[in-house]
C-alpha cells in the first residue's frame, strides 16, 4: 500500500501543483469561498466523488468508502480537513500564479491543504478496494475569522453520521525544511481571545489638569496593571500571553480626549485558565477605572480554544509518518502562541494535527505566513497528498 501511495502521488503531483495554482490565484475570503468552494465540488465530482455542500455555508464534506472486504457496515472512519479561505493581505509575490484578487491573498497556505486533500480524494479513490473503512473529506471555510468554520461545521455535524475516531490535519510550516514533518504531543497551540476596552473619562485642555478625569492616565495604568494577571495569578505550569496591538487616544499636544479605545490578544493552553484569567482582567480593569474616577467598558470576542494533539494518537501518526518519510524527515515541534480552529475538533474528538515543511532556502522561500511574500516549495504537496492519504489508510487499520 506504501508504494501504491507514494506512486500515485508522484502520478498527481503535476495535477495537485496546477488545483494549488488555481486556488491560490483565485482567494477568496473568509465565509465568502463560493467560488472555491464549487471548483472544490467540481473536482471531487470529476474524480467520482459526490460531496456534501454548503455545510456552514460555503464548506463541503466528501466521504471515500473503503471496499477490501465488500462492506463498509460498521466500520471505522477517520476524518482529514483542510481550510480554503484566504487573508486580506496584498500579494507582493512575482509569480505566474499571483493572485487575480486585488487585496486578498493565501498567504497562510489554506491553497496547498485544499490541494492535497483534493489529492488525497484522487489517490484514494483509486485504491478504494485496498482498505476498509471510511475517509471522511472536510473542506472547511472560515479558518482564518471568528467564530471558525470548524465551529459551525460541527454544529451542522460534521463529526456525526458517520462519526470519525480521530482527525487529522496538516498545516504548512515555513519555518520547518521541505521534506520534513513536524508534530508536537499534548498541548501546541493557543487559545485565541479579542480583547476591547473603551476607557472613558473626562477630557479637556491638557494645561489643567485638575478639572479632568484623564483617560489616557487611567487606560495606561489598566495596561501596565493587566500583566500582572499573567505574571500573578496564571499558573506557572500554563503558557499565557496577553499583548495590546491598538491603543487610539484621539487627542492633541495640548487636548485630553474624552475616551481611550484599545484592543488586545489573550492566549493561553488551559481552558480553566482561560476563563478565569478573563475574568480577573475584567474586574481589575473596571476597579482601576471607578478608582481613579472613570469608567472601562470590556468586551471580550471569545475565540478558538487551544488546539491539543492527543498523545497516543499523535505518537501513532508519528510512527506511520516516520515509516513513509524516514527518521531523518521528522522533526519536533516547539509550542506555538498562535492560533488555529482545527482546536475545535480537538477538544471533541481525538485529533493530531501536524506541520508540513514548506521552506526552501536555496529559492529563497523563506518568508512566514500572513506575509505578503509568502509562498511555498511546490514540492511540498507530493508529500502533503501521498503522506495524508497514508496516514488516514493506516488509521483505519488500527
Amino acid at each position: 500500500m506504501l508504494d501504491s501511495i507514494k506512486s500515485l502521488a508522484r502520478q498527481y503531483a503535476g495535477d495537485i501543483i496546477n488545483t494549488r495554482r488555481h486556488l491560490h490565484a483565485h482567494p477568496e475570503l473568509s465565509f465568502l469561498e463560493h467560488n472555491t468552494a464549487r471548483y472544490v465540488a467540481d473536482q471531487l465530482k470529476a474524480i467520482g466523488i459526490t460531496p456534501q455542500e454548503g455545510v456552514a455555508n460555503t464548506g463541503l464534506v466528501a466521504l471515500i468508502e473503503g471496499t477490501k472486504s465488500g462492506s463498509n457496515t460498521g466500520s471505522r472512519v477517520v476524518g482529514l480537513r483542510a481550510d480554503m479561505d484566504a487573508l486580506p493581505i496584498l500579494e507582493a509575490n512575482d509569480v505566474p500564479y499571483k493572485s487575480t484578487v486585488d487585496g486578498v491573498m493565501h498567504a497562510c497556505g489554506h491553497d496547498v491543504h485544499t490541494a492535497s486533500l483534493l489529492g488525497v480524494a484522487r489517490i484514494l479513490h483509486v485504491l478504494r478496494d485496498q482498505f476498509d473503512g471510511t475517509v471522511k473529506l472536510v473542506f472547511q471555510p472560515g479558518e482564518e475569522k471568528a467564530p471558525g468554520g470548524a465551529s459551525l461545521m460541527i454544529k451542522e455535524g460534521v463529526l456525526e453520521n458517520p462519526a470519525p475516531v480521530s482527525m487529522i490535519g496538516q498545516h504548512v510550516a515555513p519555518n520547518v525544511p521541505v521534506g520534513k514533518i513536524g508534530f508536537r504531543e499534548g498541548m501546541y497551540m493557543a487559545s485565541t481571545d479579542e480583547l476591547y476596552l473603551t476607557v472613558r473619562g473626562k477630557g479637556g485642555h491638557a494645561a489643567m489638569p485638575d478639572n479632568l478625569v484623564d483617560p489616557v492616565l487611567i487606560a495606561s495604568h489598566i495596561i501596565v496593571a493587566l500583566q500582572q494577571v499573567i505574571s500573578r495569578n496564571r499558573p506557572p505550569a500554563s503558557p499565557s500571553v496577553l499583548s495590546f496591538g491598538r491603543f487610539i487616544a484621539d487627542g492633541v499636544t495640548n487636548v485630553i480626549p474624552n475616551e481611550v479605545t484599545i484592543q488586545g490578544t489573550f492566549r493561553c493552553m488551559n481552558e480553566e485558565w482561560r476563563a478565569e484569567g478573563k475574568r480577573r482582567m475584567v474586574k481589575l480593569a473596571e476597579g482601576i477605572a471607578e478608582a481613579m474616577g472613570g469608567s472601562c467598558e470590556f468586551t471580550i470576542m471569545d475565540g478558538y480554544p487551544f488546539l491539543k494533539n492527543h498523545p497516543e494518537l499523535t505518537r501513532r501518526v508519528r510512527a506511520q509518518a516516520t515509516e513513509y518519510m524516514g527518521p531523518e524527515n521528522i522533526v519536533d515541534l516547539d509550542l506555538w502562541m498562535a492560533g488555529e480552529d482545527f482546536a475545535f475538533y480537538s477538544q471533541v474528538v481525538d485529533s493530531c494535527f501536524y506541520r508540513l515543511g514548506t521552506r526552501n532556502e536555496a529559492r529563497g522561500i523563506v518568508s512566514g505566513v500572513h506575509t505578503p511574500t509568502f509562498d511555498v516549495d511546490e514540492s511540498a504537496l507530493e508529500i502533503g497528498a501521498g503522506l495524508m492519504s497514508w496516514l488516514a489508510v493506516q488509521e483505519l487499520s488500527v
